[in-house]
């Protein structure tokens, strides 16, 4: 089911005479092969990863240079049109649909990798460039970029910076915003500015960066980033472990944060029977160790890395915190052997859940660790009264869920719709906050005053003010509607 979104208080819908307009400006700067106008080749561009739909862009500009991004943001400033950024289409909030309209910018033809600098440990990349294929290259060179989101064999690093990306890794390494040391923005209007540095460290001025970081491509466009990268890991160790009660794994991830116990990854697989949930788990773990897992209602997947001997410390106290919380059973502990499998099972979780229903949405709330139990007890509560299936997994070492909501017919949309809300109030209650790593973008945009205040939401729509004055940079995206 397609969500139509047309949020209030924004920059009135293109009319077909700006689309017009837009489409004579922009043939002025690309031919044929860079433009495409035909409604069949926009098509596609109305939607991304999310179940929003926008409408039909008047034009998909293909930039294959930041000289055409910036040609682009001057034609959509002329003819008075929306324009929307768009990377690998992945972003599973709205983001990069056009809600009015207007211009597409589809970067994927900015895919070069400039540079590769051992020495200074950073890499200076073009926006459209794939995230494997960024980490495969960096592995080439003997060193290693951390970010690690699902889609990262679609996903575009200008995407990542443009919602603070995180994945699993980032319990140990932090999310994306960590290792952009500096960007290239291009402004509404064509201007462009580069924010941050190349250098281990700097403090000139205001963090720009941090800024533009996330900001979800309501403030500029990305022209080339440049990225921290670090020495790669000399070991990795990954422990699959089942637990029969879903409060001994929450409580078993508390002890392995409070302890200081160092794990790179720390997942939680939510497999209680309801809703479908224990159907998982043989395609999670594979027919081998179907046996071991029955009966379970949570699977912890747990990586640590380092030194050989480190790796194999850890895992050892790790072990024991966990058997202390009850996990069930020692011999599913120690899985290196299928590490990789193991993580392409997890990379494609909502992929797989995508299967088991006509219709799909995913809350990445987080909220602090010890509240996991709580969290996910309520949320079990709350599907039951509300009559919705509800599968949760996610970043559990970091208190970051992914909250899916599964239905086959339309009209258990309202109280899914219902069971969304409730989320996010019980999220905030418990000191959480609406998004980990998916950011705000349209279907989260209503519920932003749940979290923030008002002062503070019209403190960030004047920053966008200040970047875009007329408002025509990724419009209705992260503010509620009628707010403003």
């Amino acid at each position: 089911m397609a969500m139509a979104m047309t949020p209030r208080s924004q920059p009135a819908l293109a009319a077909d005479s700006s689309a017009s307009r837009a489409q004579r400006a922009l043939a002025r700067y690309f031919g044929p092969s860079r433009l495409k106008v035909d409604p069949r080749d926009c098509e596609s561009y109305r939607r991304d990863a999310s179940e929003v739909e926008g409408l039909l862009p008047a034009a998909v500009v293909l930039a294959e240079s930041v000289g055409d991004a910036e040609l682009a943001l001057r034609a959509a400033a002329e003819a008075g049109v929306p324009l929307v950024p768009r990377g690998g289409g992945t972003g599973k909030t709205g983001g990069a649909v056009p809600l009015l309209g207007g211009i597409v910018l589809d970067l994927r033809g900015l895919s070069r990798i400039k540079e590769i600098d051992r020495r200074e440990q950073l890499a200076v990349v073009q926006p459209g460039v794939v995230l494997s294929d960024f980490r495969a290259a960096v592995h080439v060179e003997g060193l290693f970029y951390a970010p690690d989101p699902s889609s990262r064999v679609a996903c575009t690093l200008g995407g990542n910076v443009a919602t603070n990306a995180g994945g699993p890794r980032a319990l140990k390494y932090g999310v994306t915003g960590r290792h952009v040391l500096g960007l290239e923005a291009l402004l509404p209007g064509g201007r462009r500015i580069f924010a941050g540095r190349r250098t281990a460290k700097g403090v000139t001025g205001y963090d720009l960066t941090s800024l533009l970081v996330g900001s979800e491509g309501t403030l500029a466009v990305f022209g080339e980033l440049t990225l921290r990268l670090l020495p790669p890991p000399e070991s990795t160790l990954t422990l699959l472990v089942p637990f029969q009660r879903m409060a001994q794994a929450a409580e078993a991830v508390g002890d392995i944060i409070e302890q200081g116990l160092g794990p790179s990854c720390l997942e939680l697989l939510d497999a209680r029977a309801s809703g479908g949930r224990a159907a998982l788990l043989p395609a999670l773990v594979g027919p081998e160790l179907g046996a071991a897992v029955q009966g379970t209602e949570a699977l912890l997947l747990i990586e640590v890395d380092g030194s050989e001997a480190a790796c194999e410390a850890s895992a050892g106290r790790i072990r024991s915190a966990c058997r202390a919380r009850g996990a069930q059973d020692d011999r599913v502990a120690s899985l290196a052997e299928q590490r990789e499998r193991l993580w392409d099972v997890r990379a494609n979780m909502s992929a797989s859940l995508r299967r088991t229903a006509k219709y799909k949405l995913s809350e990445d709330i987080a909220v602090p660790r010890r509240q996991l139990g709580s969290l996910l007890d309520q949320l079990e509560r709350l599907s039951q009264r509300l009559a919705v299936r509800s599968v949760a997994y996610g970043h559990a070492g970091d208190g970051n869920l992914h909250v899916n909501f599964l239905w086959d017919d339309e009209a258990e949309a309202p109280r899914v719709q219902a069971a969304i809300r409730e989320l996010f109030q019980l999220t905030v209650s418990l000191g959480g906050t609406l998004s980990g790593e998916h950011g705000i973008g349209v279907l989260k945009a209503p519920y932003l005053p749940l979290e923030q205040s008002a002062d503070l939401i019209e403190l960030q729509r004047s920053l966008k003010q200040s970047f875009d004055p007329t408002g025509l940079l990724n419009p209705g995206k992260i503010f509620p509607p009628g707010s403003g």
